[in-house]
């Protein structure tokens, strides 16, 4: 199997399970994009000023279909895994 391939199902399985946990919540809508917008803006700062404290994260499409889908959380464990 293709790395790409897998990397496509895991995508549709993250993106299948956020939207089963935003079609429950009761402000369906306005959660999906605060959670997008503070993933995008957590992931460009990391990238920008986390050259200061040694941390690089690139902006490739994994990183940021993860922000946007699973939001700062997603970000957070970036850093951590960069650390480790």
């Amino acid at each position: 199997m293709n790395s790409g391939y897998i990397l496509k199902i895991i995508y549709c399985i993250v993106a299948v399970i956020m939207a089963i946990y935003y079609y429950r919540r009761e402000k369906k809508l306005y959660l999906l994009l605060i959670g997008a917008i503070t993933g995008s803006a957590a992931l460009f700062i990391v990238n920008k000023y986390g050259n200061l404290i040694g941390i690089t994260i690139p902006l490739n499409l994994f990183n940021i279909t993860g922000s946007i889908v699973l939001g700062a959380p997603f970000v957070l464990l970036l850093v951590v895994m960069n650390f480790l």
